[in-house]
């Protein structure tokens, strides 16, 4: 199994740029700060922070955030070493952060931007993280933001009109038990690959931490406000094909290679994998909440991660013109939003066994 291209984040820092649309997830990874410095203050054997320390984000598209992840860690480690050993790590450690995502990645923007007066060593490791890319035991923190949810590819059957399977939104709602069972089936199978992946790579004894947005036991996509605006785009994207603006065999084959799994199913995932123990698995308060309820505000929230999967698919003009709509969509059904079941904001940190 391979990712496709159509995850990749808009590049640059032009007006539909990744960069310019990420602040929700920023935040995300700022409400975290706190638990995952515990995390690894409570988890990281002092035995693994030796002279070199390396840490990986996997899926760390083109920036800045992967730069607030990788820092958070950075800090949480030195924290540690100073606590424990009473000497300055500056002294001591040399880090080394690996950037890695997919080959059309754009690291070209990732690498001009590394910040200023950083503490680390940085190279990318451009591959599939449902893959290994790193060798055997070769870092000591791994982390993955927003990027757990995903699938390697688009479950058999969805998109065939004549099998029971055929889902004809561009999401996994959770309404139709068939479908779900589809996403999830595709979606275990990656992970396990994922999770097998990053054994081999990490030390023994290594962490992983998994930041990202689920749902509670029994809550259906559509029932989140993130599931609600995506079923706004999909309704947008009709609209524009019947006046005319695409085509709606366009509209018929897109789907989303996600799948935002329950908190209940990521656990039974990760136990069955059985290469990993669940240290932690924390609630991330986000300060916008799930989702912010300006509707400018979280059209350009939800168009960081969908506006690329749209612009591959349909070109960037019609991107646009979608979340046009989805703006009026949110503001016309606003009380719908308001009332929309919770979802979960999660940090889940895992330990290699």
């Amino acid at each position: 199994m391979t990712t496709t291209p159509e995850w990749i984040m808009i590049g640059g820092d032009g007006p539909e740029s990744y960069s310019q649309h990420s602040s929700y997830q920023r935040a995300l990874l700022e409400a975290a700060k706190d638990k995952m410095t515990e995390a690894i203050l409570t988890n990281l054997s002092l035995d693994l922070i030796s002279n070199r320390f390396s840490v990986a984000d996997f899926g760390c598209a083109r920036g800045p955030n992967t730069f607030v992840a990788v820092q958070n860690i950075i800090d949480a480690v030195e924290e540690k070493y100073r606590r424990e050993t009473g000497q300055n790590p500056a002294d001591s450690i040399e880090f080394q952060v690996l950037f890695n995502d997919y080959t059309l990645n754009d690291f070209n923007t990732l690498f001009k931007t590394l910040p200023p007066g950083r503490r680390y060593y940085s190279a990318g490791v451009p591959g599939s993280f449902f893959d290994r890319v790193l060798p055997k035991e070769s870092f000591h923190i791994g982390v993955m933001s927003h990027a757990f949810h995903f699938t390697s590819k688009i479950p058999k059957g969805i998109m065939d009109r004549d099998s029971p399977l055929y889902n004809k939104d561009m999401q996994c709602t959770g309404f139709n038990q068939a479908v779900k069972k589809a996403y999830l089936d595709q979606y275990s199978i990656d992970i396990k690959k994922l999770l097998d992946a990053r054994a081999e790579e990490l030390v023994p004894g290594g962490l992983m931490l998994l930041l990202g947005s689920g749902l509670r036991d029994g809550v259906k996509k559509s029932e989140t406000r993130n599931g609600i605006v995506v079923d706004f785009i999909g309704e947008s994207l009709s609209d524009l094909a019947k006046q005319g603006v695409t085509e709606q065999e366009k509209v018929d084959t897109f789907r989303t290679s996600n799948y935002f799994a329950e908190q209940g199913e990521i656990r039974q995932i990760i136990e069955e994998n059985g290469k990993f123990t669940i240290e932690a698995f924390e609630d991330i308060i986000h300060p916008k909440n799930e989702f912010p309820l300006d509707p400018k505000i979280l059209v350009i929230s939800v168009k960081a991660f969908y506006g690329a999967f749209i612009a591959v698919h349909f070109g960037t003009k019609v991107m646009r013109k979608a979340f046009e709509l989805v703006e009026i969509k949110a503001r016309e059904h606003i009380s719908r939003l308001e009332n929309a079941k919770p979802g979960m904001q999660y940090l889940i940190v895992l330990r290699k066994n």
